[in-house]
């Protein structure tokens, strides 16, 4: 607190000898000095909307998929992300992550099946599509459970669900924008199925696997989605693992 200045003392004193002459300037000394002894006043505190919102409007971005209703199918959704790891560990779930008692074999192939965009290191049109459905092809046979055990585990209403352990990714050595790369990670697969007495009984099984995605402007958009030209696709799922 700031104490009266020396003016202050020698105007009371004033005015316990002068008199009454002096008390109206004695007293706006006296107020003068008062306001001088009162502490300084906080500044208002802003109200917290009057700061800007850290929190996102829209749904976090960490968060965003292609279609959320994938997972009411018992599939991976496929995220909308440019983090290479991010994606790749998802799509390497993809494509074994099913419960047969919700949607069918063909039903969820063609859902991987909108994972895929084409292959950028073609020129062509013609020769991208030809890559692009060769990859697919690859998926169906020689990645993806095969239907032969899809219809064994279904007729127990089976299901699989897909974890993938730390992604390694390695860039394509052939691909000059350094916006392809292919990763490859142990996934633990978890079955699941009816034991025919009213309860379920599950087992896992680990694979190494590789999966190649591009992160690039090139990489295109799964149609009427919020995703967009550069978030990551898939270009091709291999049938043995690949390593960096």
């Amino acid at each position: 607190m700031t104490s009266p200045n020396p003016g202050t003392r020698r105007a009371r004193g004033w005015a316990i000898i002068g008199g009454a002459i002096l008390l109206a300037g004695i007293i706006a000394i006296i107020i003068v000095a008062l306001s001088n002894q009162r502490p300084p006043q906080s500044a208002p505190t802003e109200t917290p909307s009057s700061f800007p919102s850290s929190t996102p409007a829209a749904t976090d971005p960490a968060d965003a998929v292609v279609d959320a209703a994938a997972e009411e199918n018992g599939w991976r959704a496929e995220p909308i992300t440019t983090d290479a790891e991010r994606y790749a560990a998802a799509a390497l779930e993809a494509a074994a992550t099913f419960d047969t008692t919700k949607a069918s074999r063909d039903e969820w192939l063609a859902y991987l099946d909108s994972w895929f965009t084409p292959d950028t290191r073609y020129s062509s049109a013609p020769d991208q599509q030809a890559e692009l459905e060769a990859a697919q092809l690859e998926l169906r046979q020689g990645v993806v459970l095969p239907e032969q055990e899809w219809d064994s585990l279904a007729a127990e209403d089976g299901r699989v669900v897909a974890v993938a352990g730390r992604v390694v990714t390695g860039q394509v050595t052939d691909n000059a924008s350094g916006d392809m790369a292919i990763a490859t990670a142990d996934v633990v697969l978890t079955f699941t199925r009816t034991d025919g007495a009213g309860g379920e009984s599950s087992f896992e099984e680990s694979v190494r696997v590789s999966v190649q995605v591009l992160c690039g402007a090139g990489s295109v958009p799964t149609p009427d989605s919020a995703q967009q030209a550069g978030d990551c696709k898939v270009v091709r799922y291999f049938t043995e693992p690949v390593e960096p």
